[in-house]
């Protein structure tokens, strides 16, 4: 039976909520995962993938980054955004990558922001590579 306890919320909506086996969380640093009788921890994450395991369901989730909070046996994930996996829609993955590709072709612009664009493409080559290797 599992007794740990994960909620994942955004800054716009809770996303899940419920008792799970294991969390693997794209750590700033490297992933690390989280089981029951974990130690208590404050750590931020990076855009990667966040994995859900309960029995033998796995659920796959796509995060921009944001800060997990672990402290007896629950643990509270304050995700920038995040999207389930089976939920990304490809094509607009592909036109946020082609937006993100053009922007960065005009960089030396006044109007373009290195930065952002960057990380609009690390967003959307994130959400492509979810939905290729995890997608049935």
């Amino acid at each position: 039976m599992s007794e740990l306890n994960l909620e994942i919320i955004t800054p716009e909506k809770p996303i899940f909520k419920g008792q799970v086996d294991v969390i693997t969380i794209p750590g700033t640093l490297g992933g690390f995962q989280i089981l029951k009788n974990h130690a208590p921890l404050i750590s931020s994450f990076e855009i990667g993938i966040l994995k859900v395991k309960k029995d033998s369901d796995e659920t796959y989730y796509t995060t921009a980054g944001g800060t997990v909070e672990v402290n007896k046996n629950k643990v509270l994930v304050l995700a920038d955004s995040i999207e389930k996996v089976d939920k990304i829609d490809k094509d607009r993955a592909e036109q946020a990558r082609t937006r993100a590709e053009e922007r960065l072709k005009r960089k030396h612009e006044a109007d373009v922001d290195e930065a952002r664009a960057n990380a609009a493409l690390n967003r959307a080559l994130n959400r492509l590579n979810a939905v290729k290797k995890y997608s049935s």
